[in-house]
């Protein structure tokens, strides 16, 4: 039987409370706990010695994570759900970096979310005093937290190429492809393509690392660059989850790039999540309020990106729902 609905006072003490339940989880992400569970259950005790914690703080947060479905109880031991198993390290959905990523870095400017529904100003330009991803690039450290924190987020595209048949072409170009975890999806079983991902110079080692794991530093290569000014030649480019972090005008940018480089009939793969019209529940409606509060980008509705598209000169020719949150927006370049 499914839990009766809280009465409407409950429910949104419980929204209220959401802050808590966030840092609840990146505790757990940042001290392993539920890496430690991945061999089976254990005890608070042995967790907090593993952690280097307290027994009783660390069991009052379990407890709680608890009655949100990350951890269960089995007598005297503490074992992770399916749902709690993301945050472990090893897991090949892990969202260990994401929760790393939020409360380390957006957590803070989110603070600041009244003013920038007042001034649409991003809470992270203010809090940061310059560009989230200009004060990202200052540490390599936080750079590498990203990429990380991107990587992570392959896992919840997992299927999204399923069934999913490349336009012809023999060079795929990933812009902005951090550690190239997209591309690597798309070439791994179509040795007669090649590949090169476009990204910032610190991204480069990430990149050349996860290549060379994944066997593939022979078809795929790393150039480091700015898309605003110049993006390599291609017969398909990919933009994976790029121009929602940016605003129009950036993004007309972006798309002049690839249309001033692209080879003949060229094609252009947007890798969104594409926001459906009217209250239907969607991932990227709450994502959107992530960029509101970091970025100054957006989440988009169809007819949003083939107006951008069309801007920039480009053809949108369909959107390909896929089993994720995440649609595969088609285009074509050069009016091919």
């Amino acid at each position: 039987m499914s839990a009766p609905t809280p009465p409407p006072g409950i429910a949104m003490t419980q929204l209220l409370g959401g802050f808590q339940v966030s840092q609840a989880l990146y505790v757990a992400a940042k001290l392993d706990v539920c890496t430690m569970l991945d061999d089976g259950p254990r005890t608070v005790a042995d967790l907090a010695e593993r952690s280097g914690t307290p027994a009783d703080p660390l069991g009052r947060l379990i407890r709680t994570l608890t009655m949100v479905g990350v951890f269960r109880s089995e007598g005297d031991l503490v074992a992770t759900t399916p749902l709690g198993a993301l945050l472990s390290r090893n897991h090949p959905g892990s969202l260990a970096g994401m929760a790393e990523l939020w409360m380390e870095t957006h957590y803070a400017p989110f603070e600041g979310l009244l003013e920038t529904v007042r001034t649409g100003v991003p809470g992270a330009t203010r809090h940061f005093g310059k560009p989230f991803f200009e004060w990202l690039a200052e540490d390599p450290a936080r750079a590498e937290l990203m990429t990380r924190a991107m990587a992570n987020m392959t896992g919840a595209r997992e299927g999204m190429f399923d069934g999913h048949e490349l336009p012809p072409g023999r060079v795929v170009a990933d812009i902005g492809g951090a550690d190239g975890s997209v591309l690597v999806r798309l070439l791994a079983d179509r040795p007669e393509r090649k590949g090169v991902i476009l990204d910032l110079p610190a991204v480069e080692p990430a990149a050349l690392s996860n290549l060379a794991k994944q066997g593939l530093s022979g078809r795929i290569t790393f150039t480091a660059g700015d898309f605003f000014e110049s993006v390599p030649a291609a017969d398909i480019y990919v933009l994976g989850f790029v121009l929602h972090d940016w605003d129009d005008d950036s993004c007309l940018r972006i798309l002049e790039s690839i249309r001033e480089a692209a080879n003949p009939g060229a094609r252009l793969l947007v890798l969104e999540g594409v926001i459906p019209p009217g209250d239907t529940p969607h991932m990227m409606k709450m994502i959107d309020l992530t960029m509101l509060g970091m970025l100054p980008g957006r989440e988009r509705t169809e007819p949003e990106f083939r107006t951008l598209l069309e801007r920039a000169g480009l053809t949108l020719d369909r959107v390909v729902p896929t089993p994720t949150p995440f649609s595969i927006v088609e285009a074509s370049v050069n009016g091919s």
